[in-house]
C-alpha cells in the first residue's frame, strides 16, 4: 500500500525500465516485429485506440505489452482508470507468469477505482495469490474505492481458499453494510465460502436472508451439505426445491459419490431426464473414487453410445479407469480422440496419458507422449519415473530424476516415493540408500512414513533381514502396519520362519481385519509344514469374520474387459477356457514343469494342490487369451494380487512354448514375459 505521499510521482519515473526499453526487431520473438509508431502518431493516439492495441495486440506477448505500456505512459493514458485497468489485466495474464509485475503496476495507479481493483482481484485468483486479493481490498478500503457487487464474490473465494474465517466474516458484514446482501452471485459465493469453514448453519442463514435467491444458491447449499457430510439435510433440501436444473442434478450426484453413496448416484443418474457432459463426467469420476473402475468404463461406453462428446477436462479421469484396468485399447482411442478434436494437452491431461500407457505396458508410448509434452509439472515428472520404476527400469528412474534437476524442477515426495521402489525392485541397495539419505541433506524433504517403508522393503527383498531390523530401530517415526508388512513379506520370500511369526502376529493385533496379513502369516507357516498353525490362524479369521480377497485377473480384447478369479465359473466359454488349460498343462510337463505345490497353503493332497495352482486367475486369463488372439500377439493381463511362484515360473515357459510375449501387471509391479525370460530376472 502507497503512503498518500507517493500518489503524486509522476508515473513516467515509477518503472524506471519500462521507457527505456528498445523496441528494435531483436528484442523479440521469431515472427514478431515491434509495434511502429512514430512520436507525432503517438501523442494523438485516442483511449479507444489504445485499449484496442492492449486487447488484440497484447494478449500473448508480453513485448509487445511493455512497448504499449511505454506509450501509454508518454501520453498520459495511464491516468485513466479504464486504460490503466486494462493494463494490469494484461500485466495478470496467468499466460506471463508474472503476476508481481502486474501488482507493481496496480501499485503506481493513482487512487485506483473498483473497476482496476476488481481486476487485480481477479488477477490475484488467477494466478494463485488469493492473499493478494485480501491485501488489494484492504487497499481499497484505505482509499475509500467503494466495492460493487463484482467485488465480494472473489474475496469470498479467496478468503475460502486460504481458510480466512475472520476475513471472511467481516467482508460478509460488509456485504451487509453496502447494501449488497441481495445479489444472487454475492449470495452464493457467500454460501460456498461458509460451507468450506464448516459453517452450515452461517451459510443456510445467508441463503435465507431477503433478496435474491435463486438455483444456483441452493445448488451452492446442497454442495455444501454434502461436502460437510450432512447427507440428509441435502436430500431434503433437493427434494423440495421450487426448481432444478440440471447443475442441481450435477450437484446432488458428484457429492453423494463424494461421500461414497456410489449407488445413490447412480440411481439419480439414471433418473434424469436431461443430462449434460458434466452429469456423465460426474458419475464417472465417482465410480473411480471409489475403486469401481470397470462401471466407470462401462458408462463411458454408455456416454458414447448415446452420442454425447466428452470435453478435454472429462477425458483424465476416464484415462485413470483405463490405467487400473489395463484398458489399452480404450486409452489409444481417448488419445486419438484429443487429436481428432486437436484439443490442447495440457500437463494434467498429458500426466494422464502417460500413467495410462506406462499402466498398460506401453511404456514406450508413455515416453512418446512424455518427450512431446510442452509443459511439465512435477507430477508429469513423477507419472514418467513412476511409469519406470513399475517396469522395473530403475537405472532410467534414477536418469530422469537427475535431468528433472536439470530442469530446475525439485522432486517432492512422491517423486522419491517412485525411485526407491524402483531401486526395491531391481535389487539396487546402495543407490536406495544413497538416495534415502540425500532427500532431506540435498532436497530438504522430510522423509514420511511410505519412505521408511521403500527403505525396508528395499533391504528385505535382498535379503538384508538383519540390517532391515536395525533400520526399523532406527527410525524415526513409530513403524506403522505398512512397515511390519514389507518386513512380514520378506520373511515369507527368504523363509524366516521364527522372525515371520513373531511380525505376523504383530501385525494381526494392528490390523485385525487386512485379510492380507492373515494370508501371508499362514503362508509362512504352510511353506514351512506347520499345518496346526496355518489351522490356527485360519480359525482366527473366521472367528473375525474376515473374508479374503480373492485372486481376479482381467484381459482387455476388443474393447472389453474380461474377468476371471479362481474357482469362478460364470464366464461363459469356461468350458473352452478349461480345455485349453489343459492343452497348456500337458506342453509344460512336456518342458520340464512341475507345479510348485509348496506355496498352497492348505493341507490338501498333492493332487488337489496341483489342481488348484492351474485354476489361478492369471492362467484361466491366459488360456482365454491364447483362445481368441493371432499367434504372436501380445497379451495383457492385470491380476490384483501379487503373482505367485508357481505363475511366474510356467508364464516364463509359456512365452517360449507359444512365442508369445505376456506382459501382466501385479499389484507390485510389472511382468514382461519373452523368450522364457522375465523382466524382473526373478527378483519380484
Amino acid at each position: 500500500m502507497l503512503p498518500q505521499s507517493e500518489l503524486n510521482v509522476p508515473f513516467c519515473k515509477k518503472l524506471d525500465n519500462i521507457e527505456k526499453m528498445s523496441t528494435t526487431a531483436t528484442n523479440f520473438p521469431s515472427g514478431l516485429k515491434p509495434l511502429e509508431f512514430s512520436t507525432e502518431s503517438t501523442t494523438k493516439l485516442s483511449q479507444k485506440k489504445v485499449l484496442d492495441i492492449l486487447n488484440k495486440k497484447c494478449l500473448n506477448s508480453l513485448q509487445y505489452l511493455r512497448q504499449v505500456h511505454s506509450i501509454i505512459l508518454r501520453t498520459g493514458h495511464f491516468q485513466d482508470h479504464y486504460v490503466s485497468g486494462t493494463l494490469v489485466k494484461c500485466y495478470a495474464n496467468p499466460h506471463f507468469n508474472n503476476f508481481a509485475l502486474a501488482i507493481k503496476v496496480f501499485d503506481q495507479i493513482p487512487r485506483p477505482n473498483v473497476f482496476v481493483c476488481n481486476i487485480v482481484l481477479k488477477g490475484s485468483l488467477e494466478n494463485g495469490e488469493p492473499h493478494e486479493a485480501i491485501s488489494c481490498y484492504h487497499k481499497m478500503v484505505f482509499l475509500n474505492s467503494k466495492p460493487n457487487k463484482f467485488t465480494y464474490p472473489t474475496l469470498f473465494k479467496a478468503c475460502a481458499i486460504t481458510g480466512s474465517v475472520k476475513q471472511g466474516i467481516q467482508f460478509h458484514s460488509h456485504v451487509v453494510k453496502h447494501g449488497l446482501s441481495v445479489d444472487g452471485h454475492i449470495k452464493s459465493a457467500g454460501i460456498q465460502m461458509y460451507t468450506s469453514f464448516g459453517l452450515v448453519k452461517e451459510a443456510r442463514k445467508m441463503l435465507d436472508e431477503r433478496g435474491e435467491t435463486d438455483v444456483i444458491c441452493w445448488n451452492a447449499m446442497i454442495d455444501g451439505y454434502l461436502k460437510c457430510g450432512e447427507v440428509e439435510e441435502a436430500k431434503e433440501m433437493f427434494g423440495c426445491m421450487p426448481y432444478k436444473n440440471v447443475g442441481t442434478w450435477n450437484t446432488m450426484i458428484s457429492g453423494l459419490a463424494r461421500c461414497g453413496m456410489i449407488e445413490n448416484a447412480r440411481t439419480l443418474f439414471n433418473d434424469m431426464e436431461e443430462r449434460d457432459e458434466i452429469s456423465w463426467s460426474a458419475i464417472i469420476d465417482g465410480y473411480i473414487k471409489q475403486g469401481c473402475f470397470k462401471e466407470a468404463l462401462e458408462v463411458f461406453h454408455k456416454m458414447q453410445r448415446e452420442k454425447v462428446k466428452p470435453r478435454p477436462y472429462s477425458l483424465p479421469s476416464v484415462l485413470t479407469a483405463c490405467a487400473n484396468l489395463g484398458a489399452l485399447d480404450q486409452g489409444r482411442w481417448i488419445h486419438s480422440y484429443v487429436k481428432r478434436n486437436s484439443f490442447q494437452v495440457n500437463a494434467v491431461l498429458g500426466t494422464a496419458l502417460i500413467d495410462m500407457y506406462a499402466k498398460c505396458g506401453r511404456l514406450d508410448m508413455a515416453w512418446e507422449v512424455f518427450e512431446k509434452l510442452r509443459v511439465k509439472e512435477v507430477s508429469t515428472w513423477n507419472a514418467m519415473i513412476g511409469g519406470l520404476s513399475i517396469h522395473g527400469r530403475a537405472e532410467e528412474a534414477i536418469e530422469l530424476l537427475k535431468k528433472m534437476q536439470e530442469e530446475k524442477l525439485k522432486p517432492n515426495s512422491v517423486t522419491f516415493v517412485s525411485v526407491l521402489n524402483a531401486c526395491a525392485h531391481a535389487g539396487m541397495v546402495e543407490n536406495g540408500i544413497a538416495l534415502f539419505n540425500s532427500m532431506n541433506k540435498v532436497y530438504g524433504i522430510e522423509p514420511k512414513m511410505e519412505h521408511f517403508g521403500c527403505v525396508v522393503d528395499l533391504l528385505g527383498r535382498a535379503g538384508l533381514i538383519k540390517e532391515t531390523e536395525r533400520f526399523i530401530e532406527s527410525m524415526t517415526v513409530k513403524p506403522n502396519a505398512a512397515i511390519w508388512g514389507a518386513l512380514l513379506n520378506a520373511c515369507r520370500v527368504h523363509g524366516n520362519v521364527e522372525l515371520g511369526e513373531k511380525v505376523g502376529w504383530i501385525m494381526l493385533d494392528m490390523e485385525p481385519q487386512n485379510s492380507g496379513r492373515y494370508a501371508l502369516l499362514s503362508n509362512i507357516y504352510a511353506k514351512a509344514g506347520r499345518w496346526g498353525d496355518v489351522t490356527r490362524v485360519r480359525k482366527l479369521m473366521k472367528d473375525r469374520g474376515i473374508k479374503t480377497i480373492p485372486g481376479s485377473s482381467m484381459m482387455n480384447l476388443d474393447g472389453r474387459v474380461h474377468e476371471f478369479k479362481m474357482g469362478d465359473g460364470s464366464h461363459p466359454e469356461m468350458k473352452s477356457i478349461y480345455v485349453m488349460l489343459e492343452s497348456i498343462m500337458k506342453k509344460l510337463q512336456m518342458e520340464g514343469y512341475s507345479p510348485n505345490t509348496s506355496i498352497v497353503s492348505f493341507d490338501i493332497e498333492e493332487e488337489e494342490k496341483e489342481t488348484a495352482l492351474k485354476q489361478h486367475s492369471e492362467k484361466i486369463a491366459l488360456a482365454f487369451g491364447l483362445i481368441h488372439t493371432e499367434p504372436g500377439t501380445t497379451l495383457h493381463i492385470v491380476k490384483n494380487l501379487r503373482v505367485c511362484e508357481d505363475c511366474h515360473y510356467a508364464f516364463k515357459l509359456i512365452s517360449q512354448i507359444y512365442r508369445r510375449e505376456i506382459i501382466m501387471r501385479d499389484r507390485v509391479r510389472y511382468h514382461h514375459f519373452r523368450n522364457g525370460m522375465c523382466s524382473c530376472k526373478d527378483f519380484w
